[in-house]
């Protein structure tokens, strides 16, 4: 099967199904495994927000949205060569990728047949899901059970680490300028590491709120995620937070590693936020996963 991923959360699912020979064209973003950029034809591409504030990149993206137009380019005449035979997208964000239904009316225009699935989960447990369904449609269902057990078996060892310890109170910075709280899976693996989220919004998207909210939910720890930065990016933020609330432990961490993609590597985040929320009764991340700042 012929197969595109219009996201990069995908484009992992994709290769840890071991389907990446199949897979022949990805977004600018894909950059797990590294050679996804290199080795497959770039179908989305995007403004380069590299050496912009995260002040600059809200103002952009505010302003395109306002404008009504997209924060991404679908090459659609690159999409029609590769022919492709099943599109994976989503609808959950439009500040993350194109939306389906975008997707859908070029492949009208071109007139192209493919089928399109969006993957859009709001919770762990549904990320978990979205596995499943790749591997339904790509036919390769034992692959996703075998590799779903294997993290459900992963987050059962750091769920019997933990248990029984004090909950710390943990606010996770979703954006720095202006702040926002984390939604959708991100309060889950907080509380699958071992954490009690505050200021969050378990299930639902992240809104822009104030550093008094945050303040006022008394966190014992605050993790710096900014959701299109690896760890470099996350510490440069973090500073700003440890400004902004002194007096409170900050951590940076890996955030498109991590957290905030919806893919397989979300329970390496619960392990990596486990071992600083709780040291030394899971392993340590390895180097680049997290950082302490403050």
């Amino acid at each position: 099967m012929r197969l595109v991923s219009l996201l990069p959360s995908a484009t992992e699912i994709v290769y840890a199904l071991g389907l990446g020979d199949d897979l022949v064209g990805v977004t600018f973003e894909c950059d797990e495994p590294p050679t996804a950029r290199i080795d497959k034809r770039i179908v989305v591409g995007g403004r380069d927000t590299r050496g912009m504030s995260p002040g600059e990149i809200d103002d952009y993206v505010k302003s395109r949205m306002a404008a009504g137009e997209d924060l991404y380019t679908l090459h659609a005449d690159a999409l029609a060569e590769l022919r492709p035979e099943l599109i994976l997208t989503q609808d959950l964000c439009r500040v993350c990728a194109l939306p389906s239904g975008h997707v859908e009316d070029a492949l009208d225009y071109l007139g192209c047949r493919a089928d399109v699935l969006a993957l859009d989960p709001h919770t762990l447990a549904e990320v978990l899901d979205t596995i499943h369904a790749v591997g339904e449609r790509t036919g390769v269902p034992e692959r996703a059970e075998a590799l779903v057990t294997r993290l459900r078996a992963r987050l059962d060892a750091v769920a019997a680490a933990v248990a029984g310890r004090t909950r710390p109170r943990v606010a996770v910075v979703e954006w720095v300028e202006p702040p926002f709280t984390a939604g959708h899976w991100v309060p889950d693996l907080v509380r699958a590491a071992g954490g009690e989220p505050v200021a969050a919004r378990p299930g639902a998207r992240s809104v822009e709120t104030t550093w008094r909210e945050f303040a006022d939910a008394g966190p014992d720890v605050v993790l710096v995620a900014p959701c299109g930065f690896h760890l470099d990016g996350a510490v440069a933020q973090a500073r700003i937070v440890a400004e902004r609330l002194p007096g409170v432990p900050v951590w940076a961490i890996d955030a498109d590693g991590l957290v905030v993609r919806p893919g397989p590597r979300l329970v390496d985040g619960v392990e990596a936020m486990a071992a600083l929320l709780h040291p030394g009764v899971v392993p340590d991340p390895p180097p680049g996963a997290i950082a302490r700042v403050a």
